[in-house]
């Protein structure tokens, strides 16, 4: 049986794909120097939010995920990120190769909203690999790819800014239902309102200047527990 091992060396945005693409690049290391004709993956990639700490700001961010910082010691639950396939070109002992990932704007993806609601630092990834190995020095066999095979890797969060920013610039994203984009586009043609900004600024106006907030009421240190950094094991 020919053991692999998976390591990610790097991620980059792919600044050519037609909408927001992540490119990870992976080392894939075959036991005993083994010949292997090819390799076809299945990939999935996991968000490990409790491997990081997070700001005042991130965590109101993360509130929607996670709820109040007090309950983060339960609710701080991995997040799935993607799941993609991989095809393998043949090699012998080891190779690099691509990862890539299409991912999306839709701020009702729960990976997107945790994406968005940091400021900096680095985003804990897990991708897990499974899949079958073509192999033989003077044959052709066929192997599994065990499950627990898996590389740990830390995305800089600036990465993911810049593949937001390349194709959403200074813009977000909502998806509304059928309906209720049928409301608003009927909205807008009556007002004759130019652009999707002015129909909901005029929408914003009318409904008036928000409620005053009452003030934030101070809180001990122990309310709001810190998560430390921990580094994978």
């Amino acid at each position: 049986m020919t053991e692999f091992s998976f390591t990610c060396t790097g991620v980059r945005a792919d600044q050519h794909a037609a909408g927001p693409t992540l490119v990870f690049r992976l080392r894939i290391t075959a036991s005993e120097g083994a010949r292997v004709h090819a390799l076809a993956l299945r990939c999935q990639i996991r968000i490990e939010p409790a491997r990081r700490g997070y700001e005042a700001a991130e965590a109101d961010g993360l509130a929607d995920l996670f709820g109040e910082r007090s309950r983060w010691g339960s609710t701080l639950q991995p997040v799935q990120f993607a799941q993609v396939p991989l095809m393998v070109p043949g090699f012998t002992g080891e190779t690099e190769t691509d990862l890539v990932v299409p991912c999306t704007y839709d701020m009702d993806i729960a990976a997107t909203r945790y994406f968005g609601a940091l400021s900096a630092g680095e985003v804990p990834l897990l991708m897990l690999f499974s899949g079958t190995a073509f192999t033989g020095a003077g044959g052709f066999h066929v192997e599994p790819v065990p499950w627990d095979r898996e590389a740990s890797y830390r995305m800089p969060v600036e990465v993911w800014q810049e593949m937001v920013q390349q194709h959403f610039p200074g813009c977000g994203w909502i998806r509304l239902p059928r309906d209720t984009m049928e409301a608003l586009l009927a909205f807008r043609s009556r007002r004759a309102l130019p652009s999707w900004e002015a129909t909901l600024r005029v929408l914003l106006d009318a409904a008036g200047p928000p409620d005053p907030q009452p003030p934030a009421r101070a809180l001990s240190g122990a309310a709001l527990p810190r998560l430390t950094e921990r580094t994978a094991p």
